[in-house]
């Protein structure tokens, strides 16, 4: 079903809603890379966690023993608008984590069928 998850193949980049499913059952690990206050302002993806864009590479960074995240399972991350995500997935994949999916943003998490919840 969620094809995109097997490692080894070259697969097209999952959909939103493929990705909500797959968060949902959790085969994917969300983050969210937003400041508290916007998280404060609109809530988050239901099951994210939340790791700020200026603080990811020192929280995920499996190097360190304070990493909040480790690599191993597929990571789908989103901001506002999708620009942050972008360079908060560039991060991740020089930190060893794949594969790495920007979704874009919160509203397309809510279009793709992803719940929200108070952060």
């Amino acid at each position: 079903m969620f094809s995109f998850l097997r490692r080894g193949k070259k697969a097209a980049s999952p959909s939103t809603a493929e990705l909500a499913q797959a968060a949902a059952r959790g085969e994917i690990l969300l983050v969210d890379v937003r400041e508290a206050q916007e998280l404060a302002q609109t809530g988050k993806a239901k099951g994210a966690l939340h790791l700020p864009l200026g603080q990811i590479a020192a929280l995920a960074d499996p190097s360190l023993p304070g990493a909040l995240i480790r690599p191993g399972k597929p990571v789908a991350v989103y901001c506002v608008m999708g620009a942050r995500s972008a360079k908060a997935a560039e991060v991740l994949r020089r930190l060893g984590y794949d594969p790495v999916w920007n979704l874009g943003g919160l509203k397309d998490w809510i279009a793709g069928g992803g719940q929200v919840e108070s952060a």
